[in-house]
């Protein structure tokens, strides 16, 4: 039921009395009132012009404060009190409220450079607002870095802060606001014990992710926004002049030096986009180690999209919940998140959609180390237990293939690889399937096999085939595969080629 309420009321809005905390402006949830639900920190839009028509409102009832709709009350909700270090101030004398605001129930954050250089062009995003709060005296352009030190300690001792959000503009000439953020996160811990997640765009300069990385940063957002191209396009320019290219090797490089999961892409719903972009485009960011987090448009006073309405609740049900169930299988949760939006989780409803992360899970090799690890699978089954190979098994397909690996939680216990056959002509390639002693009747081997015909399949695959080993033929064929041609020695064992039937089927496992 929760999950329920808080889509919708994060797509209607909720009417709210006084004593709730709103601000204008800003990169973050702008607009927002925030309290808690069963313990869990929701951001709602309180101020738009569509609030006034949403069923839900606060009531005061002796006290306790319930969330109503249309007059009954749902489900008790607790405030949030204005923050303690909001009344104090950092050694320069600025008040710490116009350096950092309380996001959710213990996430302090700020957008750092709190300009940016495309704000008064036609490249401006069109739902940001990072300016507005900054025209309206709510904060100050830039947050020195002994102002952001003291204002965690301030947030962490008085309040119970437990992680830090940093957000940036881009400044001039972009990618500089690189270094300010990591001399930002250098002094915060400093001085607190605060976990850190920062927000860019992807540098042209890849190696500028090590420089956070030095200076203490723990998980990192790159936020292309929207994967429907066409509506990033209009909303977003500068992003999709960036190109998907580059947010991709920016992605695949943050997971690597910050790992699976703490990585996060935003996907705004409502910009005009094909809701299946949404979906497709979650897999492929999971599939990557990047956590997809999706949320509602939170149409900003101010902003270009002052005026729009945010998505039917209805439609963000059925995203989070597919969302959900590809969280699971990529192995992905807003809880083994670090620190950041993901943690925080009070602007989308996906949190309360999530499932246990499965305890078999199958992705494509995300990090240098699950590929080594892989690796060293093959050799153990077919060098050293097989004996098809001396040395190793390795060979000049291997660079062109995408790596599948089955996880037992965390460790690496199967793998697979897919590769284009070289023509051109749709025609895909699997092999080198292979699964640890000890888990070969868990399910790892059919996981593997089944996540390679959907990665194939999503890859324009028209034809998929593979040289099956004597004995694996019934297991091949009790997946769907065929035999293709005669049995032939490959290797120096005997082989059947077997196709892969393409057709989806109802009954398909993960």
């Amino acid at each position: 039921m929760i999950g329920q309420v808080v889509t919708e009321i994060q797509s209607l809005g909720v009417c709210l009395g006084k004593g709730v905390l709103r601000r204008q402006g800003g990169a973050g949830p702008a607009d927002a009132g925030s309290f808690l639900i069963d313990g869990m920190a929701v951001s709602v839009p309180t101020a738009s012009p569509f609030v006034s028509a949403s069923p839900y409102s606060l009531r005061d009832e002796e006290g306790h404060i319930f969330l109503c709709k249309d007059g009954t009350a749902l489900l008790p909700v607790e405030m949030i009190p204005r923050p303690r270090f909001y009344d104090r101030t950092a050694g320069d004398g600025t008040p710490c409220s116009k350096i950092g605001l309380l996001h959710g129930k213990d996430c302090l954050a700020t957008s750092v450079l709190q300009t940016c250089i495309y704000w008064n062009s036609d490249s401006r995003c069109r739902f940001c607002g990072i300016e507005l709060s900054l025209k309206n005296q709510q904060t100050i352009p830039l947050k020195t870095p002994d102002q952001l030190s003291e204002t965690a300690r301030l947030a962490k001792a008085l309040d119970g802060v437990r992680h830090v959000v940093l957000t940036t503009g881009t400044g001039r000439p972009p990618g500089n606001e690189i270094s300010i953020l990591a001399e930002a996160c250098s002094a915060i811990r400093s001085v607190a014990d605060l976990p850190v997640h920062v927000q860019f765009l992807p540098p042209a300069d890849l190696e500028r992710l090590h420089e956070l990385k030095r200076s203490g940063v723990d998980t990192v957002g790159i936020h292309i926004e929207s994967l429907d191209l066409e509506a990033l396009s209009r909303m977003a320019p500068v992003k999709a002049a960036i190109g998907l290219a580059r947010y991709e090797a920016a992605w695949k490089a943050a997971v690597e030096i910050f790992g699976p999961n703490q990585v996060s892409s935003f996907l705004i719903a409502g910009l005009g986009e094909n809701p299946d972009s949404i979906v497709s485009g979650s897999e492929y960011l999971a599939d990557l180690g990047v956590y997809p987090f999706v949320v509602p448009l939170r149409p900003i006073p101010g902003s270009l999209l002052e005026d729009a309405l945010p998505p039917d609740p209805a439609i963000m049900a059925v995203i989070y919940e597919k969302v959900a169930g590809i969280l699971e299988k990529a192995g992905l949760s807003a809880t083994g998140s670090l620190a950041g939006c993901v943690r925080c989780g009070a602007c989308s409803a996906l949190p309360l959609y999530e499932r246990p992360v499965a305890a078999l899970t199958c992705h494509r090799a995300r990090t240098s180390d699950e590929l080594n690890r892989a690796f060293d699978i093959r050799k153990e089954v077919f060098v050293q237990e097989q004996k098809l190979f001396e040395t190793s098994d390795r060979d000049t397909n291997d660079p062109n293939s995408i790596h599948l690996v089955a996880k037992h939680g965390q460790e690496v216990v199967g793998t697979v690889r897919v590769f284009r056959n070289g023509n051109g002509n749709g025609h895909w390639i699997g092999g080198r399937l292979a699964v640890k002693k000890g888990y070969r009747a868990s399910g790892a081997g059919e996981l593997l096999v089944r996540r390679a015909v959907e990665t194939v399949k999503r890859k324009g695959c028209t034809r998929f085939k593979a040289h099956i080993q004597e004995e694996n033929i019934p297991f091949f064929s009790r997946l769907g595969w065929r035999g293709v041609e005669g049995p032939s020695v490959y290797f120096g064992r005997v082989h059947q080629v077997m196709e892969a039937d393409l057709e989806p089927k109802p009954d398909a496992v993960g």
